[in-house]
């Protein structure tokens, strides 16, 4: 059973550093490979050993796998704006792949499992035919670079486990919020919309909000990392809330009654996206614990309470326990 030391790349994002909070409770030893490129220092825990790198530098990253032997590399660093992506998308594969390369070949070198965060929404896509909730089984067709890439990236984790029968395991997440995602960032509708309530300003609804999403808390994503560490290996498995739920349910669910402002949809904005999760009860037993409306909650209150402490590490969604009690 893992006990050992653990690197995870993106350990200063959003989910990654939630992730950070939940191993160190559980008396892991956590390095965090990170070029801050759009993780924040204050994200860090002080328990942890950061090493501010680029998960392109192979040899770099290789070195400090061969001095760290973790048990897992959680790799979660990732080009994930979908704007960017498609306005350089030689930038975004070169992250996105070329970086989950460099990643497999240190893991490789060390006999490292990798459990990899890769897309549910992105990269289904959405066509004719395509069930929703969407089962792992499902064809992808992604309709962003950004879910290319991730799904490319896939590719590459599976073959490792072929060819090196590296261990590797991906999560194809939902649309993950909670606490220290970015109210100001690109990604992250729920941040974002607690972030305008809280100024005072009218949300901007982009189309006419009825699309949906599979919007699932941190705290139970940061679980499920946790169940595929200790899990069958060569899996690829949905991590959501397994239900559609709409932009304008999430302002309802909020319970603020600004009207939005409502601005033309967005080019390639999928219309329906939902996860079908069995599989992740049946492999690992796990399930989204945490329900929209508790999380809608403690998301605002969260971004609300760092508001008030500017310059402190803003608080986290994973108390002591919480991967062990999963």
């Amino acid at each position: 059973m893992p006990g050992g030391p653990v690197v995870i790349t993106g350990g200063a994002g959003f989910i990654g550093s939630n992730l950070a909070d939940g191993l160190i409770a559980d008396g892991r030893r956590v390095h965090i490979v990170d070029n801050l490129a759009t993780g924040h220092l204050v994200n860090v825990p002080p328990e942890a050993e950061l090493h501010r790198m680029d998960i392109r530098h192979a040899r770099e990253l290789a070195e400090l796998m061969d001095r760290v032997r973790p048990d897992t590399v959680f790799h979660l660093a990732a080009q994930a704006d979908v704007r960017r992506a498609l306005e350089d998308p030689a930038y975004d594969a070169e992250v996105n792949i070329g970086g989950t390369i460099a990643v497999l070949e240190a893991a490789r070198a060390t006999g490292a499992r990798v459990c990899f965060a890769s897309t549910g929404g992105a990269g289904y896509g959405e066509y004719d035919g395509l069930p929703i909730p969407s089962p792992e089984t499902a064809e992808t067709r992604p309709l962003s670079h950004y879910g290319m890439s991730k799904m490319a990236a896939e590719g590459y984790c599976r073959l490792y486990g072929r060819l090196y029968h590296l261990p590797t395991v991906r999560l194809r997440l939902g649309n993950v919020y909670g606490p220290r995602q970015d109210p100001h960032g690109e990604a992250g509708v729920v941040a974002i919309f607690c972030g305008r309530l809280l100024d005072g300003v009218r949300p901007t609804v982009f189309g006419d909000g009825r699309q949906t999403r599979d919007y699932v808390y941190v705290a139970d994503v940061v679980a499920a990392f946790a169940a595929a560490e200790l899990g069958p290996a060569g899996e690829t498995i949905n991590v959501g809330a397994g239900r559609e739920v709409s932009v304008l349910d999430l302002l309802e669910g909020l319970g603020d009654d600004l009207e939005p402002e409502f601005a033309p949809a967005r080019t390639g904005e999928l219309q329906r996206s939902a996860l079908d999760v069995a599989k992740a009860e049946r492999l690992w037993g796990w399930r989204a614990e945490v329900s929209l409306a508790d999380g809608l909650k403690r998301t605002y209150a969260a971004i609300a309470e760092a508001r008030t402490s500017p310059g402190g590490r803003p608080p986290g969604a994973v108390g002591p326990g919480a991967i062990s009690a999963a």
